[in-house]
């Protein structure tokens, strides 16, 4: 059972502030005596609070102790997800056995944006008063609209060590039973396989849509429902131009080696918080890209990565059969090993809407989302949110292998790791990369180099994902254009990027 500070909200943070807040106010429901621990307590129901107070004998005037033990302790109903009838049974006795009270399932929210269920039982032998608080609940709890009744559950058992579903059965799927959510789960068979699923399959009997995997399996989700609403409107989907939002939210359960974008969606990759959030309806808009070339559209996605980065995840993708780390820091290794500094100058041209850079281009990374993982903690761009309108351009120009390894070792410090005279940020809404064949690259070209691709094309990382691109890619920023269950507490080419600057 949760307790609070004497006098404190059981919910809040600990350490927390102890007033009453104005939520707890408002006409009172119901009033009654239940036991709650070992003390006898005079419970008030209130319309937005539930209240308690230690029914204690009189003592005499002046008692401090006295008075800190009766203290009132509180609950704000928008922190109750389910109620149920507390029973005993026993092997010898038929029926719905023996009645003895009441348990509410609470959402506590602990330190570093964690979210954690707990109990409070309300112990009251009488089946009469209790029928009586018991409707008053369900009826409170029925007004909470945003929460979800039914989820289409979408589950990638490949993710990182195979441990998705495990996962899912253990930890997440208790949750959605005891918060009364009907589900429908669909276990992936192949890559492709949940966007295939989402083209056809009828979601008007869904709520929302949980995905339980890595990046890969919430991007593919995520572009499958944003696709899915662009057909649902009527419009060409091999040139996106203005799309419209998604039609049902997207859970994210972290199942994967990085969980890019449900770290930076909660704050931190804790299976118990995504799913808690997905049960409270708690709903947080963000902003989706949308990747085309030569005018075709491509996909949609949330971040990229283009030069080392892609080139990185186009070496680790030809040794799947190594675990996720072991391939991720091979490709890495080999990637930094390949690199040489080749001389030349840069160049930067602006006009009234678009800035153009060119010259001997490291990396060039573009983040609608601050991309929190476990090797950056504080994010692959710190200073973008997931709903600020704008997308991160991070550029790292031609330098020495140890000065680029120190930018890169710095992601996973405290020091800012922009701050080299070869690396440049920009805020942006529209960005188009150029790669250009002609020019000498400063990664030797060697198998490694296309590992994935084809001789013409060019490697990309978008959301953890391979795509192979042959030309210029324009990478264009729409605002708040899906809406997520949960809530944060917040190689080298020659390349030209044209970036429209905001």
């Amino acid at each position: 059972m949760p307790r609070g500070r004497r006098g404190g909200r059981v919910s809040a943070l600990e350490g927390g502030p102890e007033e009453e807040p104005e939520a707890a106010a408002g006409q009172i429901l119901l009033r009654g005596i239940f036991e709650i621990g070992r003390s006898s307590c005079d419970v008030v129901l209130s319309e937005r609070a539930l209240r308690w107070r230690p029914i204690q004998p009189e003592r005499p005037a002046g008692d401090s102790k006295y008075d800190v033990l009766c203290k009132e302790e509180f609950i704000e109903l928008k922190d109750i997800f389910s109620v149920k009838l507390k029973r005993r049974y026993s092997v010898k006795q038929q029926g719905s056995g023996t009645l003895l009270g009441i348990t509410l399932f609470i959402c506590l929210k602990k330190e570093q944006n964690k979210l954690k269920d707990s109990t409070l039982d309300l112990i009251n032998l009488s089946e009469d008063h209790c029928d009586v608080w018991f409707k008053q609940f369900k009826k409170i709890l029925a007004g909470f609209s945003n929460r979800p009744k039914s989820l289409k559950i979408i589950l990638n058992p490949q993710s990182h060590k195979k441990e998705a579903t495990q996962v899912y059965y253990e930890k997440v799927e208790p949750l959605l039973r005891t918060a009364g959510i009907k589900t429908d789960v669909t276990i992936t068979e192949y890559e492709g396989h949940a966007l295939s699923l989402l083209k056809e399959c009828e979601l008007q009997e869904f709520d929302g849509v949980v995905c339980v995997g890595g990046d890969g399996s919430a991007s593919e989700i995520a572009h499958a429902l944003l696709l899915r609403a662009q057909k649902n409107a009527g419009k060409e989907t091999d040139r996106i131009l203005t799309p419209v939002r998604a039609e049902l939210p997207l859970g994210l359960i972290p199942a994967g080696s990085t969980n890019v974008l449900a770290h930076s969606l909660h704050g931190i990759p804790h299976v118990v918080t995504a799913t808690l959030h997905i049960i409270m309806g708690h709903i947080q808009p963000v902003d989706v890209c949308t990747f085309s070339t030569t005018g075709k559209f491509l996909r949609f996605g949330f971040s990229a990565m283009f030069g080392f980065g892609g080139r990185t995840l186009a070496l680790a993708e030809k040794h799947r059969w190594m675990s996720p780390n072991q391939r991720r820091d091979f490709a890495i290794i080999k990637a930094l090993a390949k690199l040489k500094k080749v001389e030349g100058s840069p160049k930067s041209v602006s006009n009234d809407q678009w800035q153009t850079i060119q010259g001997q281009i490291l990396n060039v990374s573009i983040m609608a989302i601050p991309c929190l993982c476990s090797v950056a903690p504080r994010g692959l761009a710190p200073n973008t949110r997931l709903n600020n309108g704008s997308m991160a351009l991070i550029i790292a120009r031609n330098t020495s292998r140890p000065e680029f390894i120190k930018h890169l070792k710095r992601y996973a410090s405290v020091k800012n790791q922009f701050n080299f005279p070869f690396v440049e940020t920009y805020t942006v809404e529209e960005v188009k990369v150029r790669p250009r064949t002609n020019s000498t690259p400063n990664l030797e070209e060697d198998a490694g180099r296309h590992a994935a691709a084809s001789e013409n094309n060019f490697p990309w990382n978008v959301d953890g994902d391979l795509v192979e691109v042959a030309s210029e890619v324009h990478v264009k920023l729409h605002p708040r254009l899906i809406n997520l269950y949960g809530g944060s507490m917040e190689e080298m080419n020659d390349s030209e990027v044209n970036c429209n600057c905001l």
